[in-house]
This record gives structure tokens, C-alpha cells and sequence, in this order.
């Protein structure tokens, strides 16, 4: 299939990333919920949350990225799309030598981060134990900057992400089935990690192999002696917001309250950052294609093509947390009710990171698109100004409200960088009308208001994953109904066009 990749069509390749991205991220999800909870059950609950933190402070290292990757990845669009292989050439030149560095600098980090970890935050393990637990995480990090991240933009930029989608796949089906097998079957956490992680050197050394010998015109090789990519630092709030996402909670927390608030955290954020990555799985490859049409300048094209994402990514934001907010509390009793060590029942913070989370998926079509047409410096404001929200508003309110303080840290930012973005593009780039935004806003609320107020009456039977299914049936066509009769009664015609696509690819299907 990926040899004749060559005759695939535009919207051939977004379909086929969007399957292989969306079929990456439910695997991901279904081994999220399958390993924590067997870390749970054979480690406890200390050991889980101190996995979490090790990989989160690990995680810190993609700081030093400085948005250089996604400057990248916007770059290669013009000269992929005008096949200017000697300027692609140099790009992927300058951008392999600065991730290079990265990689020697995260080697140093993490012998660091081994030295001093075991001394920071609460924990009553073994220093040796903490320590060599931080270098085994490592790993997989240092192989992916070091070899694989260049080639992961070349093809992300050329829309055939579902090359590395692919090899995702595999390496995530092999980790979960190992991990099953050697932590059912006794080993420590130690031998179970480092096995592991030696799987997920398989990505990079396929990518390797496969944009070797596809790309047969770019000089992989190549030295140069200038910059060639422009706006390469004006990446870094972009950065400085998305590290702070993913990060600083789980920080935090780890500073200023204990692993085990910790380890509540990350059983929540693993069902509200599933829900998040299965949603961005399906708008993986918009991006792209935003960019392609930036960068041949068919304006009305993009903007039709960006109306109807903006007006999907809203819908679709709106039922998938809307129903996470009303189930994430019954399913964490039910995934939880064999851990007596600690108390999972949250119900205002689930429904607070659920929302953070539901805002950060709704300002993807604006953020989309300002990465597409490469407005990093003229919006870098928006991103260090969110990051700066998330961080003290969460260490500011960690102490009085704990797991909840967080959840409002970054629900607050998530709130800001939204209407901040709208703005922007109603007045630069695209120059979309706000009023629509407004518009699809108030629809949007419409549909949380009426969907929640009725599926929330509905209440779990038995702590079991059957009564669950059941109830997340109900809730689910209730989201669903409301969500339509709003979309109908105030956006009829973006309705009508997605039922008259869905028809055309089944009908299509079934010939």
C-alpha cells in the first residue's frame, strides 16, 4: 500500500491519515486504560504516579524544541507542494542539525533529572530505584529526537503522515502486548520499561528506511552554510503553550501535594487526553492541506474549506466531551473499584479538565490555521501569555483547591487563547468574520446547556463496564439528538452538506 502511495489523490491521503492517525490514537487509548491500571493493581498506586511524573518532567526536555519542528513542518510546505527539492534539502538540513543538538542536551538532562529527581516531591522509594527508573524513560526520547523527528515532519509536510501512523501501530501494539505479559507475570517495573522502550526504536528506523527510499531527490547529506527557514525561533510560544499543556499539572502537583493526587490526576487526564487525541487524530491531516492552499494562494478555496472544519471541529468537540463530562466520574468508579489506597471519585474536577481540554480542541481550526500560513511571530503573544495563565493560576490556587486548582489553571488559559486566536483571524490572515465564530459559540453553548442538563439525570446501575456501556448509550444519543436539533434549527446548510458527503462515501463504498 505505501509503495503506491505515488497515485494517491489529495483527499485520498487525508482519508488514509486520518484513518491510520485515528486508528493510532484508539489503540493508544485502549493500551492507556489497559497498562495504568495494571500498574495499579501489581505496583500501586505511588508507583503509578511516580511513572507519570518521571515521564512528565522527562517531557520538559520538548521545551528546548522552541516550536522549531512545527516552523519546520510549515516551511516544507511551498517547496514540497512546487517539488523545490534543493530548498526542501536545505530545511530538512538545518532542522536535522538543531534536533541533533536537542537530543545531546535531553542525554544530559536526563542524567541530571536521574541525579536529582529522587529528591524532589514526596516518595518512599529507594534513591537507586528512583534514579535508574528516570534513565529508562529516557530512551524512547532521545531515539526520536535524535533519528526519527526529521523524517516524521518530511512526511507529516508531504501529507503521508500515515507513513509513521503506520509505524506507530505496530510499536504500540508490540508494547502493550509485552508489557501485558511481564508485568502479569511478575517482572519489576524497571524490566518492564526497558524492554519496552527498546520497542520504540522500530519507529524511527522505519522511517528512516522508508523516506530514504521514497525521496529519492532530496540530498539527505547535504551541508549548508545559511538559514533557510524562515521565522525558524518564532515558533517558541506556540511551543511555550502546548509544553505548559501538557506539563504543568502533573509539575505541580508533583511540587506542591503528593503522588498520589498524582496519580488521581492521571487516571482522569487519561480519559479526557484519550478523548482529546482520538478528536485530533481525525483533524491530523487539515493542517496540510490548510498550508498547500496558503501556499498557492487559493484563497477562496481555503476559505470555504476552513468554514466547514471550523464549523465540524465545534460539533464534534461539543458531543465527544459533552458525553466525557457526563460519564468520565462513573467510569473512573468503575476502573477504579479495586484500588482501596486511594480515592479516584473527583466530580468537579473531571468535569473541569474535561472543559479545559473541550476549549483546547475548539481553538484547533484558528491554531490550524495560523500554523499553516506561518504567523508564528505575529501571534506569539497570544501563546506565552496562556502559558503564563496556566502556570499561576495553577500554583496559585494548587493550595486552597488541589486537584481542581490545576483543572482551573488551565481551563483559564484554554478560554483566552481561543478568543484570542478568533480575533486574530478576523482581522489578519483570512480575515474570518468574527460573527460566525460568535455565532458557532452561542450555538455550541445551545447544545452543552440542553444535552447536559437532560443526560445528567441518568445514573450509573452497577460498578460494572456493562451498566456503564449502557449508560454511556443513553448519554450519547441524547448529545447526539440535541446537538443536531440545535445544528438544524441554526446551521442547516453545513448539516445537510455533511449528510450529503457521508451518503456519497457509502455509496461509493458499496460499489
Amino acid at each position: 500500500m505505501l509503495n503506491n502511495s505515488e497515485n494517491l489523490t489529495k483527499s485520498q491521503k487525508l482519508s488514509l491519515t486520518t484513518l491510520t492517525s485515528l486508528t493510532f490514537q484508539v489503540l493508544t487509548i485502549v493500551s492507556g486504560f489497559i497498562l495504568p491500571i495494571l500498574r495499579l493493581k501489581y505496583y500501586g498506586s505511588e508507583i503509578n504516579g511516580l511513572v507519570v511524573s518521571i515521564t512528565q518532567f522527562l517531557g520538559l526536555i520538548s521545551f528546548l524544541d522552541l516550536g522549531v519542528g512545527q516552523v519546520v513542518q510549515a516551511n516544507l510546505y511551498e517547496p514540497l507542494a512546487k517539488d523545490n527539492f534543493e530548498l526542501t534539502s536545505d530545511i530538512l538540513a538545518s532542522g536535522k542539525k538543531f534536533f541533533r543538538t536537542l537530543a545531546k542536551i535531553l542525554a544530559i538532562y536526563s542524567g541530571a533529572l536521574a541525579i536529582l529527581y529522587p529528591f524532589i516531591g514526596t516518595s518512599n522509594f529507594d534513591y537507586w530505584f528512583v534514579s535508574l527508573l528516570v534513565l529508562i524513560l529516557s530512551i524512547d526520547s532521545f531515539a526520536q529526537y535524535y533519528f526519527g523527528i526529521t523524517y516524521q515532519l518530511l512526511l507529516n509536510s508531504d501529507q503521508r503522515g500515515y507513513v509513521q501512523y503506520t509505524l506507530q501501530i505496530i510499536t504500540v501494539l508490540m508494547n502493550l502486548i509485552l508489557s501485558v505479559i511481564l508485568i502479569t507475570s511478575g517482572f519489576g517495573i524497571h524490566t518492564v520499561k526497558l524492554l519496552t522502550s527498546l520497542i520504540y526504536l522500530l519507529r524511527p528506523i522505519g522511517m528512516y528506511w522508508y523516506v530514504r527510499n521514497k525521496y529519492k531527490k532530496i540530498d539527505f547529506k547535504k551541508k549548508i552554510n545559511y538559514e533557510p527557514i524562515k521565522q525558524k525561533w518564532n515558533g517558541f510560544a506556540q511551543h511555550i503553550a502546548s509544553v505548559v499543556l501538557n506539563n504543568t499539572d502533573t509539575v505541580v502537583l508533583t511540587l506542591f501535594a503528593t503522588l498520589n493526587d498524582v496519580s488521581v490526576y492521571a487516571v482522569y487526564n487519561l480519559v479526557v487526553s484519550g478523548v482529546k487525541q482520538l478528536f485530533t487524530s481525525m483533524v491530523q491531516g487539515i493542517q496540510p492541506v490548510l498550508g498547500e492552499f496558503w501556499a498557492k494562494r487559493e484563497y477562496k478555496e481555503l476559505n470555504e474549506f476552513f468554514g466547514y472544519v471550523e464549523w465540524v471541529i465545534h460539533t464534534a468537540t461539543i458531543f465527544l466531551f459533552g458525553c466525557t463530562a457526563t460519564l468520565i466520574v462513573p467510569f473512573v468508579e468503575v476502573y477504579t473499584k479495586d484500588i482501596t489506597d486511594c480515592n479516584y471519585v473527583a466530580v468537579a474536577f473531571g468535569i473541569l479538565l474535561t472543559a479545559a481540554h473541550a476549549a483546547h480542541c475548539i481553538r484547533l481550526p484558528y491554531n490550524l490555521m495560523v500554523i499553516a500560513g506561518g504567523h508564528f511571530k505575529q501571534t506569539q503573544s497570544c501563546y506565552i501569555i496562556a502559558a503564563g495563565i496556566n502556570i499561576g493560576v495553577s500554583v496559585l490556587t494548587v493550595y486552597k483547591f488541589g486537584l481542581i486548582g490545576v483543572a482551573i489553571g488551565t481551563l483559564i488559559s484554554m478560554v483566552y487563547q481561543t478568543g484570542w486566536l478568533a480575533v486574530y483571524l478576523s482581522k489578519n490572515l483570512i480575515k474570518w468574520n468574527l460573527a460566525i465564530v460568535i455565532k458557532q459559540l452561542i450555538i455550541d453553548l445551545i447544545s452543552v446547556i440542553g444535552a447536559y442538563s437532560v443526560s445528567s439525570l441518568f445514573e450509573l446501575g452497577t460498578l460494572t463496564y456493562a451498566s456503564w456501556v449502557v449508560l454511556a448509550l443513553k448519554v450519547a444519543i441524547v448529545w447526539l439528538m440535541v446537538i443536531v436539533l440545535v445544528n438544524f434549527i441554526l446551521k442547516k446548510d453545513y448539516l445537510i452538506k455533511t449528510i450529503g458527503l457521508a451518503r456519497a462515501k457509502t455509496t461509493r463504498g458499496g460499489k
